[in-house]
């Protein structure tokens, strides 16, 4: 790959990701893993200064101020972000290239809270506005009335100054995090991956009720700006700070040498799990103000900082059993199950194993000591077995060729790891199926929630997918009973059921659930066969030249057709009056935007995204999830976000909404 285009894809990887944390509070990979695509970037650039632009990661700072969440508030003073270092030989190095300079420097090493960051303002000692860090630089946004619920910020200076301006870490502990978690979880809403996003995600809320509900709390460790008061040190303005009420850093360490340096940040990693919140690193700093001025900033880092970044969190326990579950398609996944622990801010008991392979590949035993971690500090995950400690009387462990659920059969599939169960009444298979059939991105049939497909499976309604439009022959019944509520809320989602019936047969297709059939190869067998009696009769080989279409996939269409109790359940569906066929309307400008690939981000204006799409395709549009050189068009709407950016980048087209319907308007005339 040339050196120029493997560098602007890490920037554009590390934009992405760097949406993701900042601005979305949802990272998709760990710290650890960001900072090694970081570094690897940053390494290049320093092989390669003239490839250097001004819009590289490198030389900017975080996020950007994001406007839906408060109102834009430019920075009296910068919020720089440090330069991560990763080993022992790179925190000496930094150490003693200070003392080179100035040998009588002192050092302060304090934790690195895992939050998010934001200066608080004081006037006359009255606080006064409450700043995120948004793009670090320029501007951040208004979260003074969310600041004011936080316990840790303090109102009024004990001392009234004209001007104060600190720098601290939003974050939450463990035990309040564990709270806002179960009541979301009670509530069925989704709950937070780790502290950090919570918390981020907490501070944003438009409700300052929510923000003293959740308890998030503060610790200030910086002075940005102070009048009315001078500082010689660091040191010496963190301890005015707590003279003032203010909750600062803990057990902060001063430090002469590299060694003393070191040994701190080691105890600080020592002591990490018995902390009631989360680190991600120790911050080393040079103490003396005046040495900081002395040996400045670049346009992103302070010279005289760095943040030390520890490896991922690892921790040993004891696996109790390997418990299978068994999802939609069948497949038959192993759960490891073992002694409770602490990672990444959550209580983690459980991680998926994968497959036999996987179990083969760590030869893993119920009784094993373990260790694991959270990839991406998301996803728990099994990492190895300490053979030392396994005992005597262990055994290999084999997943059994029989159904968890129904004790059917089981089969691995071949030139795959996967052992499915292949009956079709599976119960465990059947609300899973269901679930996708009735989803958004199939019939979509709002409304038909988890709870009532359970209530309507448990008591004999619903026995497979055809039955789902039977069910008004029972509405009385589905009344008295309770089942999908009262009569009101009954007739509504029988309603919205009957409608269903008419969906376009792309929808019909990817609610059947093939195995690597989604949508856009649904809509693909649409375009080709526009029936579904002609795809019923398709062959292996008729199949094979749909675009898109490989070998495993149309094995899986074949399969899926050949079945006796499927082709049943297909006879029930059409006695029932749901559309078989691809309708006018689909015809009708159907290869308009044939050729065509479009991607769709941000809230457009009139409709939703899915419906957007469901106008590209109706063209003979495809649409794509992810920006890349084969996209011809980005359809954007507000809050667009790295996607645009990417597309900018690339020289795709950019339209908006009514530029896309004015483009099929146009040729539609011709």
């Amino acid at each position: 790959m040339d050196i120029r285009q493997e560098i602007e894809e890490l920037r554009e990887l590390i934009r992405y990701h760097n949406d993701r944390y900042y601005n979305q509070d949802d990272p998709e990979i760990s710290d650890y893993e960001y900072d090694m695509l970081y570094a690897k970037l940053k390494k290049l650039e320093e092989e390669h200064p003239e490839l250097v632009t001004s819009d590289s990661p490198t030389q900017k700072v975080g996020g950007t101020a994001k406007r839906e969440a408060g109102v834009p508030v430019k920075h009296n003073v910068p919020m720089l972000s440090l330069q991560d270092v990763f080993s022992k030989e790179e925190v000496y190095s930094f150490v003693n290239k200070i003392l080179k300079e100035k040998e009588d420097t002192l050092f302060v090493v304090e934790r690195k809270i895992d939050g998010l960051s934001i200066s608080l303002r004081y006037r006359d000692g009255e606080l006064i506005m409450g700043v995120t860090r948004g793009d670090g630089i320029n501007y951040g946004e208004d979260v003074t009335d969310n600041v004011r619920m936080i316990d840790d910020v303090i109102l009024r200076l004990k001392n009234p100054i004209p001007y104060l301006e600190v720098r601290g870490e939003v974050y939450m502990k463990f035990e309040n995090f564990d709270a806002v978690n179960e009541k979301l979880e009670a509530e069925g809403k989704k709950t937070f991956a780790n502290p950090r996003n919570c918390a981020a995600g907490t501070l944003r809320q438009l409700d300052s009720q929510i923000v003293k509900e959740r308890k998030l709390s503060l610790f200030v460790f910086n002075v940005q700006d102070a009048r009315g008061i001078s500082f010689d040190r660091h040191s010496e303005s963190l301890e005015w700070l707590k003279d003032q009420g203010m909750k600062v850093i803990e057990d902060y360490k001063l430090c002469r040498t590299a060694d003393e340096v070191w040994e701190a940040i080691t105890d600080i990693g020592k002591s990490r799990g018995s902390f009631g919140y989360d680190i991600d690193g120790a911050v080393v700093k040079v103490d003396s103000l005046a040495d900081r001025e002395y040996f400045g900033t670049t346009s992103k880092v302070p010279k005289w900082a760095v943040a030390y970044k520890y490896p991922p969190e690892e921790k040993e326990t004891v696996l109790r059993d390997i418990r299978l579950s068994v999802g939609r398609t069948g497949r038959i996944t192993p759960t490891a199950i073992f002694d409770p622990i602490r990672l990444c801010g959550t209580n983690v008991e459980r991680a998926t194993l994968h497959n036999q392979d996987r179990i083969d590949e760590l030869d893993i035993r119920i009784g094993d000591t373990i260790i694991v971690r959270k990839a991406g500090e998301i996803i728990p995950e099994v990492l190895s077995v300490v053979k030392d400690k396994r005992p005597k009387d262990s055994k290999p462990y084999s997943i059994p060729m029989v159904c968890p659920s129904c004790n059917a059969p089981a089969v691995r599939d071949e030139n795959t790891a996967d052992i499915r169960c292949n009956n079709l009444n599976c119960p465990a298979q059947l609300i899973q199926h269901i679930l996708n059939f009735v989803g958004r991105n199939a019939m979509d049939i709002k409304g038909f929630g988890e709870a009532y497909i359970e209530a309507l499976v448990r008591e004999g309604y619903v026995k497979d997918i055809a039955d789902i439009y039977y069910l008004d022959r029972y509405r009385d019944e589905l009344i008295d009973k309770g089942l999908i509520g009262k009569e009101k809320n009954t007739d509504k989602l029988l309603k919205i059921i009957e409608d269903s019936k008419n969906n376009d047969i792309d929808r019909l297709i990817t609610g059947f659930g093939i195995r690597n059939i989604g949508r856009q190869a649904a809509t693909e067998l649409m375009n080709h066969f526009k029936s579904i009696h002609r795809l019923m009769e398709a062959s292996y080989e008729e199949l094979i030249k749909v675009k898109d279409m490989g070998d495993i996939s149309a094995g899986a269409v074949v399969e899926f057709f050949r079945n006796p109790d499927n082709l049943n359940i297909l006879s029930r569906l059409e006695q029932a009056g749901v559309n078989f066929e691809k309708t006018d309307e689909q015809e009708e400008g159907s290869e308009v935007l044939s050729g065509l690939t479009f991607v769709i981000t941000g809230t457009l204006p009139s409709m939703s995204r899915p419906q957007m799409e469901e106008i590209v395709k109706k063209h003979g549009g495809k649409v794509s999830g992810s920006v890349s050189k084969n996209t011809d068009y980005l359809i954007v709407g507000e809050n667009a976000g790295s996607k645009l950016t990417k597309a900018q980048q690339l020289g795709i087209k950019i339209l908006s909404e009514e530029e896309l319907l004015k483009m099929l308007e146009s040729k539609d005339e011709d």
